[in-house]
């Protein structure tokens, strides 16, 4: 892998990295809400996200989603 391309795959994981936490954010402010529809769709799309991210932040991802559900308790 060249320096260019190990930069443009920093750059993606960082961008998709940043989407996950607005989603994250959004998901939140959705289930403090009681926004039930809301809060399903941005789960899936949370969801198709982790999909795109390397192996080495699923575990993280994951981590980060307990969480979340852990909140709602």
């Amino acid at each position: 892998m060249t320096i260019a391309q190990d930069r443009d795959s920093t750059h993606l994981e960082n961008n998709l990295l940043r989407q996950i936490r607005i989603k994250e954010h959004q998901l939140k402010i959705a289930r403090e809400f009681n926004m039930i529809y809301v809060a399903e769709t941005l789960q899936k799309q949370l969801s198709e996200l982790e999909k795109q991210l390397p192996d080495s932040y699923n575990l993280e991802f994951q981590a980060l989603m307990s969480l979340l559900d852990e909140e709602d308790l």
